[in-house]
């Protein structure tokens, strides 16, 4: 039996744990930031494939008590390294802390480097080469006020990156995010759905994936596959059977619009790459002025947030004409807002019915709730 901990955006944490429990993990425990559970290695394969909401899966290795950076040093040369990949392989090294009484985490970096090379030397092997960039293996420290934990990182690229965008950037909310807001949203197949400020069109796109049963990691490499004792007809199998099992779109499934035709392209441009072109529907549109698509559903949405006075002005005057159109046109569904501003319901001129604090990125928002009925719910 093998331990892991899967991080995932915070106010997840627990959407994630039923998740991995429904792929056969055992011993869950949610904490902030994350779940860890156990099974057998192989299941670090089905997780990578088919979680939707972790951002990594990470195998633990070691826990040790320190005090300073020699009991941290001597903790990870102890570890046998050269057992779990080659020193052909490159690395690279991520600490993070909490509450650690350890001032310099760059140089807890560095003696934890050199730590696992000067293990494969007292192995009598070559010592690995480090790439902070593009490394084979990925090996991650957590540090609490006491103790150290080893972890070797099996997905490479973050979860959120499934392999399909064809333009690459920032996009202003993670993949794995947009999933557990849906999650959250309680959202089924079968079930319209609208993101009217689309942009580049990631709710629609995991939306796609989640009715048409695709799996978000099998379009992608994990790092899994450069650790000692990868069963590479094993992973063979459960991603072409992921391939096998993925529906074709038949009908839509979820209706997207944006007020700019760059944001629309963009757009269509991730939705065709996924090959779920027909499952869309996409128009440019502004959504003060466009109709309902259905006569009830969801809209699940992440409008933009002021940065800029400017921004924050032509906001405070969005809302409240956002809030109308709410009520006029789209009595009978139920609206999830995401959004780091929480005065937003006064904002809206409508009173959320539930206000779920989540991270996008470091950014705390909320995700609010809104039940439209037509002449109540009104502030």
């Amino acid at each position: 039996m093998e331990n892991f901990f899967a991080p995932c955006p915070r106010g997840l944490e627990s959407t994630l744990a039923d998740e991995l429990a429904a792929l056969g993990a055992r011993d869950i425990a949610a904490a902030e930031g994350g779940v860890g559970f156990a099974g057998e290695f192989s299941l670090c394969y089905t997780v990578n494939l088919e979680s939707r909401i972790a951002s990594r899966v990470l195998w633990r290795r070691a826990q040790a008590p320190y005090r300073n950076d020699r009991d941290i040093y001597e903790a990870a040369r102890a570890l046998n390294w050269d057992q779990w990949f080659d020193s052909r392989r490159t690395i690279r090294v991520d600490v993070t802390a909490i509450r650690s009484p350890l001032k310099s985490l760059d140089f807890i970096t560095l003696r934890i480097k050199d730590a696992v090379c000067d293990a494969f030397r007292d192995a009598g092997r070559p010592r690995p080469d480090v790439d902070t960039h593009a490394p084979g293996v990925r090996i991650h420290a957590f540090l609490t006020r006491d103790e150290a934990t080893f972890y070797l990182d099996t997905s490479g690229e973050p979860l959120f990156k499934r392999g399909y965008r064809t333009v690459t950037g920032e996009a202003p909310i993670r993949e794995n995010l947009a999933a557990g807001i849906l999650r959250l949203a309680g959202w089924r197949p079968g079930k319209p759905l609208l993101d009217p400020m689309c942009g580049s069109g990631t709710f629609l796109a995991e939306a796609a994936m989640m009715a048409l049963d695709m799996a978000p990691g099998a379009c992608r490499g994990f790092a899994f596959a450069n650790l000692s004792g990868f069963d590479d007809r094993q992973w063979r199998r459960l991603r072409d059977d992921a391939l096998l099992r993925a529906k074709k779109p038949a009908a839509t499934i979820a209706y997207g619009s944006d007020r700019y035709g760059d944001a629309l392209k963009l757009a269509r441009a991730n939705i065709d790459a996924l090959g779920v072109g027909e499952a869309v529907t996409l128009k440019q549109a502004n959504v003060l002025e466009m109709p309902a698509p259905a006569a009830s559903g969801l809209i699940v949405t992440n409008p933009p947030y002021g940065v800029r006075l400017s921004e924050q002005e032509e906001l405070t005057a969005f809302y409240p004409r956002f809030g109308d159109v709410l009520k006029r046109k789209y009595a009978g569904w139920t609206a999830y807002v995401l959004s780091a501003d929480m005065q937003l319901p006064k904002l809206i001129g409508l009173k959320a019915t539930r206000r779920t604090p989540l991270f996008n990125g470091p950014l705390e928002c909320r995700l609010f709730e809104f039940i439209l009925v037509a002449g109540a719910m009104r502030k």
